[in-house]
């Protein structure tokens, strides 16, 4: 009998596993940052008749720049962030906002290039560097978890970096980045990257629907900033995690970059379709993000009444501890069916906001758990 022969994997891979969090089949489901509230039936109706029209031409390859759909999602951020100045040409989308990062680092990092952040963060930013070969570089966040614009600008000037990323909301944390401070961070960066060209700085506002009133939203700066990106996606205040559309808001030229690195017909027929028909239905999909930030809100006054620290939050999820065994307490909360997750810094867990039920749920668990 021949043994069987080894794989050329890549040695920076060995031994690493895939990125995800705990998929259990649990009553109340509380980890992944996901919309509780599933779409209406207006939308499923709307959802069903676009894929219905656009399955009868599955024998041909999709609208391979899909203008008609970032044409709408243009228009829908205009509304939305009363930004000026949008058209199809600024938007770019994918299958999620992973891959819209995924084709930043293509474009923009690679060997010999540095990417960087302000951890705690959104854990899967390392990954992108990792899997486009660029080096990846963090500076702490400030004690509450807030960017020092200062230090900021400092190690910005000191590492040189060809990509900036920053979640605002940030991503375990909660906390939205001042419009003022993403304003420096933008001046800051017009030659700091390499060879004396700018760092392309990448908000990341997967959660921006869900911040509080006043605090606007990074694309009303696109138009100074010739370098910077507005990521967003459909998957939160959308509710629709499972269509997989995220996009980004950029000058023509950044965005022309990323059209070079995409894989061709990478947005099937089927997803431009469903995401356009969420988008003629936005008002009422996001009819329930109101409802969602009351809860949140909620949520953070709980826990602190409770002895608890709570982060305050901009998206739909609050972080909060300070627990000596956080991992005992994960667990805790799953044994009574409770699914949170453990992720971000030491001493501190992460729960979405869900339904009232789900919620209720929760507070009874987590009063079982710590003996409260």
């Amino acid at each position: 009998m021949t043994s069987q022969p080894s794989l050329p994997l890549r040695p920076d891979l060995a031994g690493l596993e895939p990125y995800g969090a705990p998929q259990l089949d649990e009553p109340f489901l509380l980890n992944v940052n996901e919309n509780p509230y599933a779409p209406p039936p207006e939308v499923v109706d709307a959802v069903t008749a676009a894929v219905r029209e656009a399955t009868g031409g599955l024998n041909r390859y999709p609208d391979r720049d899909f203008l008609g759909l970032r044409a709408d999602l243009a228009a829908y951020l205009t509304a939305e962030s009363a930004a000026e100045g949008l058209d199809a040409h600024s938007i770019w989308a994918a299958n999620g906002s992973n891959e819209v990062m995924l084709h930043i680092m293509q474009a923009f990092g690679g060997p010999g290039r540095t990417a960087m952040s302000f951890a705690p963060t959104y854990s899967m930013y390392p990954e992108y560097a990792r899997d486009t070969f660029t080096a990846w570089h963090v500076a702490p966040r400030a004690a509450d978890f807030s960017i020092d614009p200062e230090e900021a600008i400092a190690e910005i000037a000191r590492v040189r970096p060809a990509v900036v990323l920053v979640a605002s909301p940030n991503n375990p944390t909660g906390t939205a980045l001042p419009i003022e401070t993403t304003a420096r961070l933008a001046e800051a960066t017009r030659a700091t990257g390499p060879d004396g060209a700018a760092s392309v700085l990448v908000i990341d506002e997967a959660y921006a629907e869900f911040r509080r009133a006043g605090t606007p939203s990074a694309v009303t700066l696109l138009g100074e900033h010739p370098h910077l990106a507005v990521s967003r996606t459909m998957s939160k205040a959308f509710a629709y995690a499972g269509a997989r559309l995220g996009y980004l808001a950029a000058a023509p030229a950044l965005v022309d970059a990323l059209r070079v690195v995409r894989l061709p017909y990478h947005l099937s027929a089927v997803t431009q379709a469903v995401a356009r028909a969420a988008l003629a239905h936005a008002d009422l999909l996001q009819r329930q993000v109101a409802q969602i930030r009351t809860d949140r809100d909620a949520c953070v006054s709980w826990l602190r009444e409770h002895g608890f620290t709570a982060i305050d939050s901009d998206a739909n999820f609050v972080l909060f501890g300070e627990f000596d065994d956080r991992h005992a307490v994960w667990q805790g909360l799953l044994d009574r069916g409770v699914l949170i997750r453990e992720t971000g810094p030491q001493r501190y867990l992460r729960v979405s906001i869900g339904t009232p039920d789900e919620m209720t749920a929760f507070y009874s668990a987590l009063t079982e758990v710590t003996g409260l």
